[in-house]
């Protein structure tokens, strides 16, 4: 009897583990959100930031919620490493790109990526949030400066993909996606913003687990 109410109890207990990728060029804060996010759910802190080198290959963490538990994958954002992230696209519930608001030269090469991974077939349909890292900085783009930056840089790119045949279809899938993209701004060196963001992630993978739930 022991044992059968053991496995009741923990088949209602039992929690759902949601893979989320986190993505973004070097430099972009990716490892300091993780860490930030294990400090804030973990009962043992994360690395801090001046502990925090750059990312070669991946890092993990994973964090309990209410009936869920993330797991989160930060990737390696520098050139040679990118081409590894699309192995993470068909098992991922969850994508988070991040932006560094602050660095203005690299906004452009940072939408190419981004583009690159609106595109990849494996990922139509995971909820996706942009954020606008280093909020805590000054010189640092609002929400709103960069949510017109990326939209003015993929408008130059239509006006040039117009020009090619076969494009047009798969840039309206994108654009529609653009539309109804949701962006956030954070410090994930202060932490500000980042329960948002991760309360975000949560809503968004239990609304899309029970789409997939037959009727």
């Amino acid at each position: 009897m022991y044992h059968l109410l053991k496995g009741l109890h923990e088949y209602l207990t039992r929690k759902e583990e949601f893979s989320v990728i986190i993505l973004g060029l070097d430099g972009a804060g990716k490892t300091t959100l993780l860490e930030k996010i294990k400090t804030l759910y973990n009962d043992v802190p994360g690395l801090p930031a001046d502990k925090i080198a750059p990312t070669v290959g991946q890092n993990t963490g994973k964090i309990s919620l209410p009936s869920t538990i993330l797991q989160l994958w930060d990737l390696g954002g520098q050139k040679g490493i990118r081409s590894i992230w699309p192995r993470y696209y068909d098992d991922c519930h969850a994508v988070v790109y991040v932006v560094d608001a602050e660095d203005r030269e690299r906004l452009s090469e940072g939408w190419e990526v981004f583009d690159n991974v609106l595109s990849a077939p494996q990922i139509l349909g995971v909820p996706l949030l942009l954020l606008a890292n280093k909020q805590d900085s000054p010189q640092s783009l609002s929400v709103e400066e960069i949510r017109n930056d990326y939209e003015e840089w993929h408008q130059r790119k239509m006006e040039s993909a117009r020009r090619r045949y076969g494009e047009e279809m798969e840039l309206e899938h994108r654009r529609e996606r653009i539309a109804s993209l949701d962006v956030m701004g954070v410090s994930a060196l202060e932490g500000t913003g980042v329960r948002t963001a991760v309360d975000w992630i949560f809503i968004r993978v239990q609304n899309s687990i029970r789409r997939d739930e037959p009727l």
